[in-house]
């Protein structure tokens, strides 16, 4: 008996359901293929986590008018064809044979300067099928030599930790449907999880957030390992890091290989974390809190097979006099954490932030300011100098309570001059002139 296509068993357990029912409600078949839509899943064959609701919609019709077979992925009927003129592969192939080095986008480039095809008559896949039936996808020579790679484990715990991100479940938060996304911080010896949480956006302000929890949990680090991306190089968290002692590095772009285990990582919360989980059911406080239950009373506890045998926890344990504490910096980590910003002080001594006016000290109107700020919980500090030195507080603007407030009012001013002085000539006085020569010499 043939077997099935493990891609159409995939594709009719995505249909679930629809594929037993005689009938469906009016409206049914989209709300399912909506719902379906959102869900994640392990695609054979491919990286993706979710199908689109086009696709979804297209299996359902094809299992109703051909079945499992229907399901089955159809072969390219002009698979291994060539439909490049001969012209057109003879000078792709000489092209690529005279420098082995020269990508597709080279090739195709090179082919449309020298006039031999027309601008947009030339596609990759179809460069790409050319190259492979003659040999010449890859390069030959050191340059195609697999890098050296080697399994590796830090000594010690808290002397390494990865942090990476990994798309999670669309929750409904504040009446509309929001993604988001797994912050982690994973200890290299011993697997244990500094800290992990649900956020709703992969920027530097939420690995700042995840990466103050990890600290105050399990100490400082001296070497964090993250991604390339840009939240990982703003320079605030480049800042935090710095003023701790702890090296900050990054991995070359597109070699998720460096941080393996963290990867491992991510699909274990896929497969035993989120799958027990309804998106539906849970607002993001409750996804973490089940997150972090979850994490101490069964992944911390669990033992690992990377550890022989010990658990996350026992392991990090091991370790625990060589991990760096905060110390004395625990009492000033939060002021570690706050953002600076720079703002104009207006005329009536307040300034904006996020759409919000806030008053500083008055004498500070007209000038250029230092805004400290906490990020996490949103709130303006103070106002600095170019220097750091605190000028004060910032408080929330309140225009009704401004109303009773009794202003400063400046000293009067003593002057230098004669206390007799003579009157000024009226006939200096422009608004005299202009009586004079409206009304005549004399008044009337």
């Amino acid at each position: 008996m043939k077997a099935v296509d493990p891609k159409a068993l995939f594709r009719l357990s995505v249909l679930g359901p629809l594929v037993s029912r005689e009938t469906l409600e009016r409206g049914e078949l989209q709300r399912f293929i909506r719902e379906a839509a959102q869900r994640e899943y392990v695609i054979p064959g491919s990286r993706r986590r979710h199908v689109g609701e086009k696709t979804i919609e297209a299996w359902f019709y094809a299992y109703q008018r051909g079945g499992l077979d229907a399901l089955c992925p159809k072969p390219r009927v002009d698979r291994g064809q060539c439909k490049l003129t001969p012209v057109v592969q003879e000078a792709l192939l000489a092209a690529k044979r005279d420098n082995p080095r020269r990508s597709i986008r080279q090739l195709r480039d090179l082919l449309l300067a020298a006039g031999t095809v027309a601008a947009g008559a030339l596609s990759r896949s179809a460069i790409h099928r050319l190259l492979q039936q003659h040999g010449l996808s890859r390069i030959s020579g050191s340059a195609s030599e697999a890098e050296e790679r080697r399994s590796y484990v830090a000594e010690f715990a808290g002397t390494l930790w990865y942090g990476d991100v990994m798309h999670g479940p669309t929750l409904s938060v504040g009446g509309r449907q929001r993604k988001t996304y797994l912050v982690s911080l994973m200890d290299d010896a011993s697997r244990l999880v500094a800290h992990s949480a649900f956020c709703l956006s992969e920027t530097a302000l939420a690995i700042e957030g995840v990466l103050k929890q990890a600290l105050l949990k399990r100490g400082l680090p001296r070497k964090l390992v993250v991604d390339n991306g840009a939240a990982y190089r703003a320079h605030t968290l480049q800042g935090i890091c710095a003023r701790l002692g702890i090296q900050l590095i990054y991995c070359r772009p597109y070699a998720p290989e460096g941080k393996g285990k963290l990867e491992r990582w991510h699909r274990t919360v896929r497969d035993q974390f989120l799958s027990e989980i309804n998106p539906a059911h849970v607002s993001l406080d409750d996804l973490n809190a089940r997150l972090w239950a979850w994490l101490e009373q069964v992944y911390h506890q669990r033992p690992h097979g990377g550890l022989a045998g010990a658990t996350p926890l026992a392991r990090y344990q091991q370790d625990l006099p060589r991990i760096r504490s905060l110390g004395a910096r625990a009492a000033t980590l939060d002021a570690l954490f706050h953002h600076r910003t720079r703002r104009h002080v207006r005329r009536d001594g307040t300034v904006a932030y996020l759409g919000q006016r806030f008053e500083v000290p008055y004498e500070l109107a007209g000038k250029t300011v230092q805004l400290v700020i906490d990020p996490q919980a949103e709130q303006v500090l103070g106002v600095e100098g170019e220097d750091g030195d605190s000028l004060g507080p910032a408080v929330a603007l309140d225009p009704v309570a401004n109303c009773q407030r009794v202003r400063h009012k400046p000293s009067a001013v003593t002057s230098d001059l004669p206390a007799t002085r003579t009157p000024c000539n009226p006939a200096l006085n422009p608004v005299e002139l202009a009586h004079q020569r409206h009304y005549g010499d004399t008044e009337a």
